[in-house]
């Protein structure tokens, strides 16, 4: 390898060679294991801010390395990536419920619902969607089962939401390994 990566690189295993800084980088590998193993599962799990650690994560791996490999915009591209995970979560428990004919009260409902529930934890991050689409529903006048259809679209909006969530925090790691590794 030549030029300013290999310059880099070899200033670098100087370093770690005469031992200055390796503590460090012991400490910052562990830390990023740590953080993006919790930030996939945070990606599934509502009780972790899965993109946040995740992003942090790869963060500590960049450093570990002194922002050899993955740089500057590789990093931003990430924090991007990190923050749209929030908005495919929501936008898509919002289609989920509108695809089952849902009115614009019972979006409403879902989006409300979906804020208070998140500090009831699991439970309320299923059922305060449901709920609220459900709510919503009604009070345009709607059936009970017309309501309940809602409410499951909400809920299955929600879960195509985690799965796209996942995919982009899998993403950030390919694309984090694919930087690193050419």
């Amino acid at each position: 390898m030549s030029g300013p990566r290999a310059t880099v690189g070899a200033a670098r295993e100087s370093a770690v060679q005469k031992g200055d800084g390796v503590e460090q980088v012991i400490v910052l590998w562990i830390l990023a294991f740590v953080l993006c193993l919790s930030g996939l599962a945070g990606m599934v799990l509502p009780a972790l801010p899965g993109a946040p650690l995740l992003f942090a994560g790869l963060v500590c791996a960049a450093w570990a390395e002194g922002f050899t490999y993955v740089g500057l915009w590789t990093l931003l591209a990430l924090g991007v990536l990190a923050a749209l995970s929030y908005l495919v979560e929501f936008v898509a428990s919002l289609v989920g419920a509108k695809r089952f004919g849902a009115s614009r009260k019972a979006l409403v409902g879902a989006a409300v619902g979906g804020l208070l529930g998140l500090m009831l934890g699991l439970p309320g991050i299923v059922l305060g969607p449901f709920i609220g689409a459900v709510v919503g529903e009604l009070l345009e006048l709607r059936s009970l089962g017309q309501a309940g259809r809602v409410g499951l679209g909400t809920v299955v909006g929600l879960a195509v939401g985690v799965a796209g969530k996942l995919a982009i925090g899998i993403a950030m790691i390919g694309i984090f390994l694919v930087v690193r590794l050419l």
